[in-house]
């Protein structure tokens, strides 16, 4: 007997998910609903979903797992419209929202439909966005925290994982106030400094406008993650308000000190400050998968010479080795330049460094 499945929202995370389950489980069919009609045609054109539908109460009342796969706002609104519209008994649905303590709320309220609600936050990405880059292995070793509440029995929990075991993720279960503070330390407080990085240069720069031509190099890396939507991110902010607010104001504590320290040229201070600082980020796992994306980047050294762009691109390609970026770090008139290669996963990243060392391309990964 065929179980049912409908996708609300259908993105990179949505299509992901769908082409995860349908990889794992055979008697399954999938539904998926998205208000930009487009990508409803194209992720059925892509095999992605097996039938898309043009409104939630089209297969919400056979579906026997819902995924909500939109923004935080919008998953709120649809949590409002599933009061309202009629499931099937024993339907498990799911979120992927980057904040949870008020989606649980929401979510909560669903009880009284013989339904249950379990927050979820896979914490994988890509820099590519839409259905059209959708791959079923985009989760495989990242962390997907479940958010249940502590109403939830364990066999529903265990329900949940089953349904979600194609994605290959580490499942960590924990309250939604917990993922909340913890996602707030190494994912949302991050991204925030990270704009204000960006924001501070931006200002300097009507000033001084060499200062972008200097940022172009190191500090672009460095704040990647400002680049992310303004969107999702203020919708975060504010959904995690409380959290944010108490680590800014810890965080202005340790500029005052580092202020402090600079001020009075105490030496000792200044270099226990960084030294401890580089010890912990140095013990950090190297690649592992975590709130933040990873960047499996690999640099390779390349002499000023036409050609050897498409020479690089052409050895990966023989190799049948993917790339996601590529970038041209530094070229100058008869010295070597610099081009950094970044790859899906650690292992093609690997397998990319031994074919260009292959072909004697000196090339190196930074820690």
């Amino acid at each position: 007997m065929k179980k049912h499945v409908l996708i609300i929202g259908l993105g990179l995370i949505g299509g992901s998910l769908a082409l995860a389950i349908k990889k794992e489980h055979a008697d399954v069919y999938i539904y998926g609903y998205d208000i930009d009609t487009d990508s409803v045609s194209m992720a059925q054109s892509l095999k992605v979903i097996d039938e898309g539908v043009q409104s939630i109460e089209e297969a919400a009342a056979i579906a026997d797992l819902l995924i909500i796969s939109t923004p935080v706002v919008k998953t709120m609104e649809i949590l409002e419209q599933l009061q309202h519209v009629p499931l099937k008994s024993g339907a498990l649905i799911t979120d992927v929202g980057s904040t949870k303590k008020r989606i649980m709320e929401k979510g909560r309220k669903l009880e009284n439909k013989d339904v249950t609600f379990i927050g979820g936050h896979p914490m994988a990405g890509s820099h590519k966005t839409g259905v059209t880059a959708a791959k079923a292995h985009l989760f495989e070793n990242a962390y997907y925290v479940i958010t249940p509440d502590q109403s939830v029995p364990t066999p529903a929990v265990i329900r949940l994982q089953n349904w979600l075991k194609g994605t290959r993720a580490r499942f960590l279960t924990m309250l939604p106030e917990e993922h909340d503070q913890l996602a707030g330390v190494i994912s949302h407080f991050p991204h925030v400094i990270a704009a204000s990085l960006v924001r501070q240069v931006e200002k300097i720069s009507y000033e001084h406008p060499q200062v972008g031509q200097l940022a172009a190099g190191g500090f672009r890396d460095i704040t990647r993650i400002a680049s992310s939507s303004p969107t999702m991110w203020r919708d975060i902010c504010v959904h995690n308000k409380e959290i944010l607010l108490e680590l800014l104001q810890s965080w202005q504590k340790e500029l005052r000190d580092v202020t402090g320290m600079i001020e009075s040229e105490d030496e000792k201070a200044l270099y226990d400050f960084f030294s401890q600082a580089k010890t912990y980020r140095d013990e950090l796992p190297s690649k592992k998968r975590g709130a933040l994306p990873a960047f499996y980047d690999l640099y390779v050294d390349v002499p000023d010479h036409p050609g050897v762009i498409s020479d690089v691109t052409g050895i990966l390609a023989e190799a049948g080795i993917s790339i996601t970026n590529i970038r041209i770090i530094e070229t100058r008139e008869d010295i070597m330049g610099v081009l950094r290669l970044s790859f899906r996963s650690e292992s093609d990243l690997q397998a990319g460094k031994q074919s260009l060392n292959d072909h004697l391309y000196e090339t190196y990964v930074a820690q």
